[in-house]
């Protein structure tokens, strides 16, 4: 029986589902966290009566979680359960407009007729050649690793090069939508993918309206017990299959002797293991982790992703109009994003958009409570002076909100705590606080991002949200795969 060693640095989504497959391929796995708890930013806390999903608010395409229960043989339905919304999102613009997204695209292009200056076939026109894009480009982007000379030669791949001009891969997303749409606020709604991957619907290109396509066609989800449900479920999943967890256990360096990874420092002590994954984000594992080596400069100094400003409210008093999912549109949509990703700072209106979460489950609010989760967008850490943007960006959100809800907000807010780019830098190592890596700004993003193996190092791989294929639940459970598919042609098992 085959038996080697795998160490997994970071017990992200991307470290378990890693560990998961590898488990599969008959490794001995062992995890080692700096954290008390496992999910990197897919975590929950608790405070006042509340409880709180602090990560990812959004899931989609649960056909990659069901995939780790399958390959380990066992019921998905005796770890995790999840139903599939009908109402995707609530949008409330600032003119008074209101937008139901119905997961049902006829119905969605009926609802956004009578809204929009749009007839109901445009919007399907345009859900079908979202389609055409992710159907054409998402086993070269999404699947496959980027950095093998076998993607290339693949009939998809052929494929898709044959019909590139179709991609929109020559202009912005934000270009594509108001070429294609009359009404700024249908152009508004349709940039806002670009902020999935953290990007700039100005800068980002237009391929990214494949984006709306995985809501449309795969729909969005909402696990039993909230987001980290999905986390708690992974985690116990792994445990029973005999993953080995090491939690408060910071990794202080990844050994190498002749350009060859063969174990970790932890506490002065050497781990030793036949190979290394990494899922700690690729800046500090090359800063940190790998002092002595020779780093990817032009991979590591690419643009970083935006990161988010979350106000968790326990807000005492239930608001039938919210959904779980709602969104809160601005008016200084383009400048707005100008400071978010080219001047690096933050303008006297820091709200693109206000994305909240509003949830009432059981234990998750006080009767006749709801519990928000309320999120900007913000550049990375770069030294601003988030105490007075904090400040600023409060002040204003709980004006908007309570405009817009004819409420009086601050004086619903019964408990709070704030993540910022700071805290989710330091919590999570994330570089910069990003919350995606590097940006998609640029056409090129895709191929720039640091592939999910060394080429200098042999044993060493990478997962997770800074590397390919991208940040997001569904990208990091795929990054996981493409990990687990390198090391068994490696190790030709």
């Amino acid at each position: 029986m085959f038996h080697k060693k795998a160490i997994i640095i970071g017990s992200g989504i991307a470290g378990l589902a890693t560990a998961i497959r590898l488990r599969d391929q008959n490794f001995d796995v062992e995890i080692y966290e700096s954290n008390a708890f496992p999910g990197g930013k897919l975590t929950e806390i608790h405070q006042n009566g509340y409880r709180f999903d602090c990560g990812p608010s959004l899931f989609t395409m649960p056909q990659f979680v069901e995939e780790l229960f399958i390959i380990s043989k066992k019921e998905i339905a005796d770890y995790f359960q999840y139903s599939k919304k009908e109402v995707v999102c609530n949008y409330f613009y600032e003119d008074g407009t209101r937008f139901k997204a119905l997961a049902d695209t006829q119905k969605f292009a009926k609802e956004a007729e009578k809204t929009f200056n749009v007839k109901d076939t445009e919007i399907l026109k345009y859900f079908k050649n979202s389609k055409l894009k992710y159907d054409l480009t998402s086993s070269l982007f999404l699947k496959k690793s980027l950095h093998k000379l076998s993607t290339y030669l693949s009939a998809d791949t052929i494929k898709a090069i044959s019909r590139i001009s179709s991609l929109g891969i020559n202009t912005s997303l934000h270009k594509l939508n108001s070429g294609g749409f009359k009404d700024p606020r249908l152009v508004q709604f349709f940039d806002r993918f670009a902020t999935y991957n953290g990007s700039s619907p100005y800068l980002t290109p237009g391929i990214m309206s494949m984006i709306p396509h995985l809501e449309q066609y795969y729909g969005t989800f909402f696990p039993k017990g909230g987001m980290y449900s999905i986390t708690k479920s992974l985690y116990q999943l792994a445990l029973d299959i005999g993953v080995t967890f090491h939690f408060e256990s910071k990794v202080d360096q990844i050994k190498v002797v002749n350009k060859k990874a063969i174990g970790i420092i932890v506490d002065k002590s050497l781990i030793k293991g036949d190979l290394i994954v990494s899922n700690m984000d690729i800046v500090p594992t090359y800063r940190k982790l790998l002092p002595d080596q020779k780093s990817p400069e032009k991979t590591l100094m690419q643009p970083r992703s935006s990161s988010a400003l979350i106000f968790y409210w326990g807000i005492k008093k239930k608001f039938p109009e919210l959904d779980l999912h709602n969104i809160f549109f601005s008016e200084n949509y383009k400048e707005e994003f100008e400071y978010i990703f080219e001047k690096k700072k933050v303008c006297n209106d820091p709200t693109v958009y206000i994305n909240i979460t509003a949830k009432n489950e059981a234990n998750d609010a006080p009767d006749g409570c709801e519990n928000w989760f309320v999120m900007i967008n913000v550049p990375g850490n770069e030294g601003q002076d988030w105490n007075d943007i904090i400040n600023r960006s409060r002040k204003n959100i709980v004006y908007k909100l309570s405009k817009l809800l004819h409420t009086n907000i601050e004086e619903l807010i019964e408990s709070e705590e704030i993540l910022d780019p700071r805290s989710i830098e330091s919590k999570t190592q994330s570089y910069q606080g990003s919350l995606y890596g590097s940006s998609s700004n640029n056409k090129y993003a895709a191929f720039l991002r640091h592939p999910n193996f060394s080429k200098k190092i042999k044993n060493l791989y990478f997962c997770g949200g800074s590397v390919h294929p991208g940040g997001g639940i569904p990208l990091c459970l795929l990054s996981g795969k493409i990990v687990s598919e390198l090391i068994k042609k490696d190790y030709k098992l």
